[in-house]
């Protein structure tokens, strides 16, 4: 089969690969139909190489049919529709019974001391071959795979593997009460998509934060007040900006939908890209032991909610000696919440969502479709925000 392969920084192909098979009693077999390229996706482009290994299959939001089953995977048959969680869980647990499949006790990487195995996404989560592919074999298929209609196309379901249970998670762990105010930082698929589930759940102002035009002018169609990094020259006038819509005491929720990835932090961009020369085990261990990020949209987050508020962080993070400034976050009585989305823990409600009326605007959130053939040029455009990319679907 076609798969994307990752060979080295900022290095992914188009290759043959052999095809997957059924291993487990509890595997399936899909033929993917469409798989969406993530921001997470990113860190496996320049960020977390060190965890990488040449030949590693990427990918993590399909859609697809099913094409086999194991003996032990009831309800599930050739020729099924279905979305996959990006996280494979086994949903007996106690962890998955908890409504966290992202800690699942059956499939968590003991070895690397992190929580449930992951499709397309490093050693660290189960170097488990990803979604960017013609087939893929998904592990505890009793559980994962959510079956979907025939017949709607495939951007009205793919994004319950990752975008839109991410997106829910964000503003439910936010705790915005109805009638709240929320500011999103990064108008991303998930910013952007956070925003318009915060709006349908009832918030009463969303603002938006980005430098990306077409992300910007996207947002605003949404209702979002949008702002303009770029338009302010300090972090004080944009806080003073958001205070001013927000009578003076700032949102009651911050999402920080950016993570790693943000741009203004350059002493840990220069720390990350300097940890990429070293040789690959001692870049690896020093990313676990005194890894940095790009702390610049989480700080802002600090700075920018009212006192007594929540920080709601979605964008993805992997440092181990970040500072972050406890004194202000104690002192101003924040609560913070965090992690992977636990996918189906919360389909069920997205799920009758995704109806023809269409309300999260699923049908036309693709920027670009393009062949699994096109991947490098797709990730090359996503990471440079390129060609007003803003999510790509790639298609075998």
């Amino acid at each position: 089969m076609r798969a994307t392969v990752w060979h080295g920084k900022r290095d992914v192909r188009v290759d043959t690969v052999p095809d997957p098979a059924i291993k487990e009693p509890t595997d399936a077999i899909v033929r993917i139909t469409s798989s969406g390229l993530c921001g997470s996706d990113l860190h496996l482009y320049e960020v977390l190489t060190p965890f990488m290994t040449e030949g590693d299959i990427l990918g993590h939001e399909p859609i697809g049919i099913v094409e086999e089953v194991g003996p032990a995977v009831p309800g599930l048959t050739a020729g099924d529709r279905v979305v996959v969680p990006f996280q494979i869980a086994c949903g007996t647990c106690f962890m998955c019974g908890e409504g966290l499949p992202t800690q699942c006790e059956t499939t968590q990487v003991k070895e690397e001391g992190t929580g449930a195995a992951l499709f397309g996404y490093t050693r660290l989560y189960g170097a488990v071959p990803g979604a960017q592919a013609e087939y893929l074999r998904v592990p505890q298929a009793q559980f994962g795979p959510i079956k979907v209609p025939h017949g709607p196309p495939d951007e009205r379901f793919v994004y319950l593997s990752d975008v839109l249970p991410t997106a829910w998670q964000a503003v439910r762990y936010a705790g915005l009460s109805e009638g709240g105010t929320l500011a999103v930082l990064g108008l991303g698929p998930i910013g952007r998509m956070a925003c318009r589930v915060a709006f349908h759940l009832g918030a009463a102002a969303v603002i938006g934060v980005d430098r990306v035009p077409e992300r910007l002018d996207g947002a605003r169609q949404d209702g979002v007040t949008a702002l303009d990094l770029e338009t302010f020259d300090s972090q004080g006038a944009l806080l003073d900006a958001v205070r001013e819509l927000t009578a003076g005491r700032g949102p009651d929720a911050v999402i920080d939908a950016v993570g790693t990835e943000a741009h203004g932090g350059h002493a840990g961009a220069l720390a990350q890209a300097a940890v990429g020369l070293l040789p690959h085990s001692w870049a690896a261990w020093l990313t676990q032991k005194a890894g940095v990020d790009r702390l610049s949209a989480l700080h802002l987050a600090i700075a920018m909610a009212r006192r007594g508020g929540t920080i709601s962080v979605s964008g993805v993070y992997g440092g181990a000696v970040d500072p972050l400034p406890m004194m202000t976050m104690f002192d101003k009585q924040l609560q913070l919440r965090m992690g992977q989305a636990n996918v189906r823990r919360w389909s069920d409600e997205i799920l009758p969502l995704l109806t023809d009326d269409d309300p999260l605007g699923v049908d036309t959130f693709a920027s670009h479709h393009m062949p699994l053939d096109d991947a490098p040029k797709a990730y090359e455009i996503f990471q440079k925000k390129a060609d007003s990319a803003t999510k790509i679907l790639l298609h075998p």
